[in-house]
């Protein structure tokens, strides 16, 4: 249910059956009583997910530098002919961008990388399905056993925090996915990253039209019948007169970046249309304009209050399908393929999807930054936002040493810019009690939790 006392400070751009609602402006007229404060802006969290590992040389400081491994490759990838963990030396160090890091240069002051985070796991089950149905309930085989459901479903961290703060949004969460392919090519489990309960999928959208629907319509389950550029322009310039310069700018701004996602969707729908029919289309789509298009909705979706929590599958585990990844490569490749062939210096050029993948994560940190909020701050002072995968190593299917990278202000109860090394073995359901609680949600376990992640707080 909505709350209408929020709802009824918003302002609203309404036409043929689409409804419109604009980012907060402290100028507009009635929105706040005289002498009122601008209230501060919600807080919002986001949590991104790679696919298929990374190539863990190449994301941890200080392993670039040592001994090749020496993998096996093929069905044995999981087996190696020395493969030992390393033991992490627990505290708090200066970060230092690794290779594949490096996208994110111009942000390395507000972001922090966390390691030695584990995950529970279940011999007998696949591991790519398990790491990404797992990754957010973390609910391990003895919980699972002691409450009659299958490992690894639960309910996940973004539907237990949704319960707690989301009832001030239209959608208490937001789930977004990257796998274009409309054709199932495994099971939902490896598609999926979000559970109601045991069993019970948290829809993702993967389609921009879709989405885009899902957001800008009256009724979320109508189809769209109106650009929302079109209905948008008139009542816009109408309002645009009794606003002041800077709510006039953030207006023209929030009004272009619709009009922007309009095009971008047009454009990669005739790129579609005129792919050559002999190969799946989905292979041509690329794959940086597509995920940013993604993100570009979910950050409308925070902006204009329609949510303030969102996951966010970058791509699919395992899947084995061409993708167009566009300045990496000259065709499509496949990226679970490329994990499993690392051997000699072969992993250099699994490496370029781990760098791509990390410059679509420094898009979304800089538009976030880029966004006003209503108070003057940025999307990004008020935000968390995650990024991560449920495998340490691509090649070896390691459920250990999970990569992962916290940024955003979480509006001052973060410190960022540290490399934090947990000891190795904490829980990665540690890291999302720490998240929950940071959300304001007040609770002492999630899952095998066995406590937070206390130096991620100020």
């Amino acid at each position: 249910m909505l709350n209408r006392m929020h709802f009824s400070r918003r302002k609203f751009l309404k036409a043929s059956g689409a409804t419109v609602a604009l980012p907060f402006l402290p100028s507009m007229p009635g929105v706040f009583g005289a002498g009122s404060k601008v209230p501060k802006p919600s807080k919002k969290l986001a949590i991104m997910y790679i696919p298929n590992g990374i190539v863990r040389r190449c994301f941890f400081p200080g392993e670039e530098g040592g001994k090749l491994p020496d993998f096996v490759g093929g069905f044995n990838a999981d087996k190696t002919k020395s493969q030992k963990r390393k033991q992490n030396i627990p505290g708090i160090y200066p970060l230092e961008l690794t290779s594949t890091m490096q996208p994110l240069k111009d942000h390395m002051k507000d972001v922090t990388l966390i390691t030695g985070l584990d995950r529970t796991f279940k011999n007998g089950q696949d591991v790519h399905a398990q790491g990404a149905s797992c990754y957010l309930t973390s609910l391990s085989p003895v919980q699972a056993a002691e409450l009659g459901i299958k490992h690894p479903n639960g309910r996940s961290l973004d539907q237990v925090i949704g319960d707690k703060v989301g009832h001030s949004t239209v959608f208490n969460t937001l789930e977004i996915s990257c796998n274009g392919f409309a054709a199932g090519k495994e099971s939902i489990y490896f598609d999926n990253i979000s559970w109601y309960g045991p069993d019970k999928i948290a829809p993702s959208i993967r389609d921009p039209r879709k989405l885009y629907e899902r957001l800008f319509s009256k009724d979320s389950f109508r189809s769209h019948v109106t650009e929302v550029t079109d209905l948008v322009l008139a009542d816009a310039k109408s309002l645009s007169l009794k606003l002041a310069k800077e709510d006039r700018a953030t207006l023209d701004e929030f009004v272009t970046m619709i009009r922007d996602v309009e095009v971008r969707m047009s454009k990669l729908k005739k790129l579609l249309a005129n792919a050559d029919i002999h190969v799946p289309k989905n292979e041509v789509l690329p794959r940086g304009e597509y995920i940013r298009l993604q993100a570009d909705l979910m950050l409308l979706a925070f902006q204009m209050g329609i949510t303030n929590i969102s996951t966010f599958m970058i791509g699919p585990e395992r899947w084995d399908a061409t993708l167009m990844y566009e300045g990496v490569f000259d065709k499509p490749v496949q990226h679970h393929n490329m994990t499993h062939n690392q051997k000699g210096k072969d992993y250099l050029e699994l490496q370029k999807i781990d760098i791509f993948h990390m410059q679509q994560y420094a898009y979304v940190i800089q538009r976030m930054k880029e966004i006003k909020e209503s108070d003057g701050s940025t999307m990004f002072d008020n935000s968390l936002l995650t990024y991560g995968a449920a495998l340490g190593d691509g090649s070896t299917h390691q459920y250990y040493d999970l990569p992962m990278i916290v940024t955003g202000r979480g509006q001052g109860q973060i410190k960022q810019g540290r490399f934090i090394q947990c000891k190795s073995g904490t829980l990665n359901s540690c890291l999302w009690l720490t998240l929950a609680n940071l959300m304001g949600v007040e609770m002492n376990s999630f899952a095998d939790s066995h406590g937070v992640i206390s130096d991620l707080w100020t």
